[in-house]
């Protein structure tokens, strides 16, 4: 095998700045990488392992000879190039939600559902962050003493909400510090009619208000939940929170488990052993994940794990991850090495 063609469709955005840099450590065999933006941003260079790369601008014909095409440039440019990708020939793995609810496209999670992709018609959705982290940590709870009930509220960092968002908390924050007046134009949602400031805030909104008085992104953690793990039995429910951080999502997650076996020791057992997960759980030496521990890394981190006191098979815990790492570029690097392994990528 000489290797792939992988094409990155939002190149120098975060995200796509970060597929190309987890690429470059990826057990993918790859031939050739080739970025892609917008107008505005063709002929800008990038690096991929220190050779210099121009950036082209995403058209219909950009897909012509690519294997696996990763996509994060945002809902329309996933469905307006999808499409297209596919038509070419290539598998397309969309970062976006774009098709994360459409019922021909596998929700992958690879520790969680890798077999999923077995079925895929050439598109392969990624999930929201905060849903990937949650999968990854509760996944190997549910297949040793079964889920019955989920309850999680997240604390999400700015980034996110996107760099502007991210320039603006800092704004914010030193004219706070200076006594001078501040402005918010962007959160909790640009599309909503009123804006907060999110330096030493908290907003209790993440997307704009759906029905029954949740959010957009609550729905998404809600249905694909249910999704991922092929069980619309499930009890789910979503609090979702944006805070001052700059990268790493935390939750607290509340489970209800069906087996009556099942102890705090036994779950830090499973979790000690499971794929994606660090334990880090140990109260007596203050042992527990943080988002500035959590920057840079693969893994989810999991603690804070305890017995509800009224429920016998309620559990508490507190999951952290980094939500431009495993909660979006390299969950999407390791659909792709899923496919290689599986042997779903046919080279051309």
């Amino acid at each position: 095998m000489s290797g792939y063609t992988i094409a990155i469709v939002g190149a120098t955005g975060a995200v796509g700045t970060k597929m190309i840099e987890m690429l470059g450590s990826s057990s993918l065999p790859i031939n050739k990488i080739k970025l892609l933006a917008s107008k505005r941003s063709a002929g800008k260079k990038l690096y991929f392992n220190d050779v210099e790369l121009t950036i082209e601008e995403t058209t219909a014909d950009s897909f012509d000879g690519v294997d696996i095409a990763l996509f994060s440039a945002g809902g329309d440019i996933s469905k307006e190039f999808a499409p297209e990708a596919v038509k070419r020939g290539a598998i397309v793995i969309d970062n976006t939600s774009a098709y994360r609810m459409d019922p021909t496209v596998p929700l992958v999670v690879p520790e969680v559902n890798a077999d999923a992709m077995k079925n895929h018609n050439g598109i392969i959705a990624n999930p929201n962050c905060s849903t990937i982290q949650m999968m990854v940590a509760l996944q190997p709870i549910r297949k040793k003493y079964g889920l019955k009930r989920i309850i999680v509220s997240t604390y999400q960092a700015v980034s996110g909400a996107g760099a502007a968002a991210l320039e603006e908390m800092k704004e914010q924050a030193q004219h706070m510090l200076n006594d001078e007046p501040y402005d918010a134009k962007i959160l909790p949602s640009g599309g909503d009619k009123k804006h907060f400031p999110i330096a030493f805030n908290i907003l209790p909104q993440i997307d704009v208000f759906a029905e029954g008085g949740y959010t957009y992104e609550e729905w998404k953690m809600i249905n694909e939940t249910k999704k991922i793990m092929s069980d619309d039995h499930i009890k789910v429910s979503a609090t979702c929170v944006r805070v001052p951080v700059v990268s790493g999502h935390s939750e607290s997650v509340y489970i209800e488990v069906a087996d009556e076996s099942a102890t705090v020791a036994g779950i830090q057992d499973v979790l000690r052993i499971a794929p994606g997960v660090e334990l880090q759980d140990d109260p007596a030496t203050q042992l527990y994940p943080t988002p500035l521990t959590a920057v840079g890394k693969k893994e989810t981190f999991v603690g804070r794990i305890r017995q509800d006191v009224d429920e016998k098979l309620g559990f508490h815990m507190w999951v952290v991850s980094d939500n431009l790492v495993k909660g979006a570029a390299w969950n999407s690097i390791q659909i792709a090495e899923s496919l290689h392994s599986l042997d779903l990528v046919k080279e051309k």
